[in-house]
């Protein structure tokens, strides 16, 4: 497994992990965890975007 694929699986679960908190967030009724969840989840994947982005582009030239 190269590098690439292990940052790709830590960004994933990490943002699964967000999903899965504002579930638990609602399920608690506590407002300010689903906020925060909800703002990592967003974050990460824009990370994750932003990588993939980078690792293409780097291939390219």
């Amino acid at each position: 497994m190269n590098m690439q694929s292990v940052i790709f699986i830590v960004i994933a679960i990490l943002v699964t992990f967000c999903i899965t908190l504002i579930g638990v967030a609602l399920g608690e009724e506590n407002l300010l965890l689903g906020i925060v969840a909800l703002l990592g989840a967003f974050i990460l994947m824009g990370v994750g975007f932003s990588v993939k982005r980078k690792f293409r582009n780097s291939s390219n030239s």
